[in-house]
C-alpha cells in the first residue's frame, strides 16, 4: 500500500507544486479583472490534462475570506476546471458568463456549477453525521473532495479509503472553516473565550486583505493579495490530505491491530501498546466507539526511539480536552529517576508529568509495570 501511495502522490504533488513553485516561469493569468482580460498576477500553470480551452471560475471581488480562497483553489484542481482562470466581480452579467461561480450570485446549483452559500433559505450541510452549514469551500468540497482525494491516493473514487479520508478531512480541516465563515461558535456557552487566538486558517488568510492605510488599494494589488490567500489555503489544504494520506491512514491499520491484542497485556483490556509508534490518538478515539470498546482504554505505551526509552501516556478523555481519562498517581507526579522508581517500587523510572499526563521508564517492562501499577491505584 505504501509503494502505492508513493507513486500516487508523486505524480500529484509534481503538478500541485508545479503552480506554486514555478508561477513566475509562466505569463497567462489566475485572475483577471473582470471585464478586461488583463491579467493580475502570473498563472500557475499553462497546461490541463485535457489540452482544452482554459475554463473561468468567479467569485466577488472586493475583501475576500478563506473559504472562496479555498474554494477557488480546490476547484482548479479537478479535470471539469483544471487550471481555470479566477475572474472577481460581482456583476450578474460576468457571471452569468462564466463556468463556475463561487461565494458570489445567490445560487446553490451543483448542475450547473453554481456554489453560493448566502442566500435566504441555504441549509445545505456536509451530511455523513455533520451538521454545519457549509461554505463555497465546504461546497467545492463536497462536490469534489472525493475525486481530488482519489488523484493523491491513485484510486477510484469508490475505494474504501477514498471515503474514509474525504470524511477525515472535512472533520478535521473543512469544518472548521465553513463553520467559521457562517459565524458559528465552535462551543455553546455565552462565557466570553478565556484567550484570543487569531492564528487559525480563516484569521491568516483573511489578515491577507489590502489593509487600509496601503496607499495602493488598486484591483490589480487585491487581486495579487487574494492569489496570497489561495496559496496560503491552499498549501493547508494540500499538506492535510497528505498527512492523512501518508500518515494518519497507515497508522490507522496499526492502531486496529494494537487495539485487538490489547488484552495481551493485561487482563484489564485498558493498556494498549503500540508495536511501532505512529499517530494514534484519533484513531482510538473513532476506533473505541466504531468497535464498541468497553472498558476505555487508559494507558497507551510505545518507545521513544529518540531517547530509547518508552513512554506510558494517559488517554485523553477527549480528542480536544487535555483532561485524561484516568492520569498517573499523584504521588508520582513531578519525581524523577530513583526518587520517582522508589515511591512506584518499579525499577528504571525516569519521569512523570506534573499533570500526571505522561511518564517513562527505561524498559518496556518497566513502562507496563507503571501502567498496571497505575490502574490500581
Amino acid at each position: 500500500m505504501l509503494s502505492s501511495l508513493a507513486s500516487a502522490t508523486k505524480g500529484f504533488n509534481q503538478k500541485l507544486f508545479f503552480f506554486s513553485v514555478h508561477k513566475n516561469l509562466f505569463t497567462r493569468p489566475i485572475i483577471a479583472m473582470a471585464g478586461t482580460g488583463v491579467s493580475s498576477s502570473p498563472a500557475y500553470s499553462t497546461s490541463s490534462p485535457s489540452q482544452a480551452p482554459l475554463k473561468r471560475v468567479g467569485t466577488h471581488n472586493g475583501s475576500f475570506h478563506c473559504d472562496e480562497a479555498l474554494g477557488c483553489f480546490m476547484i482548479r484542481l479537478t479535470d471539469k476546471f483544471f487550471n481555470a482562470q479566477i475572474v472577481r466581480s460581482r456583476d450578474p452579467k460576468v457571471l452569468d458568463d462564466l463556468d463556475a461561480v463561487l461565494d458570489v450570485g445567490g445560487v446553490y446549483d451543483p448542475s450547473n456549477d453554481c456554489y453560493d452559500h448566502h442566500q435566504k433559505g441555504f441549509e445545505e450541510v456536509f451530511g455523513h453525521g455533520f451538521s454545519t452549514k457549509l461554505s463555497s469551500a465546504g461546497l467545492v468540497y463536497k462536490h469534489f473532495g472525493k475525486e481530488l482525494i482519489a488523484k493523491e491516493l491513485n484510486v477510484d473514487e469508490g475505494h474504501p479509503d477514498v471515503h474514509r479520508l474525504f470524511l477525515a478531512v472535512y472533520k478535521n480541516f473543512m469544518e472548521a472553516i465553513d463553520a467559521i465563515d457562517n459565524g458559528i461558535n465552535q462551543y455553546d456557552t455565552d462565557k466570553p473565550p478565556r484567550y484570543v487566538n487569531n492564528t487559525n486558517l480563516s484569521s491568516r488568510v483573511g489578515k491577507l486583505n489590502l489593509d487600509w492605510t496601503e496607499p495602493d488599494q488598486s484591483a490589480e494589488r487585491e487581486n495579487e493579495a487574494f492569489q496570497q490567500g489561495m496559496d496560503l489555503a491552499g498549501k493547508e489544504f494540500l499538506d492535510t490530505v497528505r498527512f492523512y494520506v501518508r500518515s494518519w491512514l497507515p497508522a490507522r491499520s496499526i492502531v486496529v491491530e494494537c487495539i485487538a491484542e490489547r488484552y495481551d497485556y493485561d487482563p484489564s483490556g485498558e493498556i494498549m501498546v503500540l508495536k511501532r509508534f505512529c499517530p494514534w490518538k484519533l484513531h482510538l478515539f473513532e476506533l473505541e466507539e466504531e468497535m464498541k470498546i468497553e472498558p476505555l482504554i487508559k494507558y497507551v505505551l510505545y518507545e521513544d526511539d529518540r531517547g530509547k526509552q518508552w513512554r506510558v501516556q494517559a488517554v485523553a478523555v477527549s480528542p480536544d480536552r487535555f483532561e485524561s481519562r484516568k492520569p498517573l498517581p499523584a504521588q508520582w507526579r513531578g519525581l524523577r529517576d530513583d526518587e520517582l522508581s522508589k515511591e512506584a517500587g518499579i525499577p528504571g523510572c525516569v519521569f512523570v508529568h506534573m499533570s500526571g499526563f505522561i511518564g517513562g521508564n527505561q524498559s518496556y517492562g518497566g513502562a507496563l509495570a507503571m501502567a498496571r501499577a497505575a490502574l490500581k491505584l
